[in-house]
């Protein structure tokens, strides 16, 4: 683990913004090709670091706009994850969070500190960045729960 990012006694918090959708039937997740190290070139799930006088879900909404372009979506909190090796840089927990959202919804587009932003089939997806993978593992659970037994998924077919 490489130090000097952050303080070994002061953890750093993150958040990460699982989206998915239906298309055409297929269930598809966002992920942005990060810019930057680490882990630069590697597909991640959309996310960043939380600001000191920002709320977590501000900061979720945050940088999903500033990273895909989406906006305006509702995003539900899904868990913590807080391994001490997730993250190269030193000790990081982040936040996920997940939506879904509906097949209409505008493409996205790459900013910030993501080089590309792009919808990929679910399973077949690349090789992810941190422990993105558990993440994403952990979220295509509560959303198959979701659309298997609520009103929700059939929304999203329309």
């Amino acid at each position: 683990m490489t130090t000097g990012y952050f303080p070994p006694d002061r953890p750093a918090l993150t958040v990460d913004v699982v989206i998915f959708r239906l298309r055409e039937g297929q269930l598809e997740t966002l992920l942005i090709r990060r810019a930057a190290l680490p882990y630069k070139g590697r597909w991640a799930i959309p996310g960043g670091f939380v600001r000191a006088d920002e709320s977590l879900d501000a900061a979720a909404r945050r940088e999903l706009l500033e990273e895909t372009g989406i906006k305006d979506v509702f995003l539900e909190q899904l868990y913590t994850f807080g391994d001490p090796r997730r993250d190269p840089r030193g000790r990081v927990v982040t936040v996920a969070y997940f939506a879904l959202i509906t097949a209409a919804q505008p493409p996205p587009h790459a900013g910030d500190d993501a080089a590309e932003a792009r919808w990929h089939a679910m399973p077949s997806l690349p090789e992810l960045a941190f422990d993105h993978i558990q993440i994403l593992a952990f979220a295509l659970r509560r959303v198959r729960f979701i659309l298997e037994y609520t009103a929700v998924g059939f929304e999203l077919l329309s």
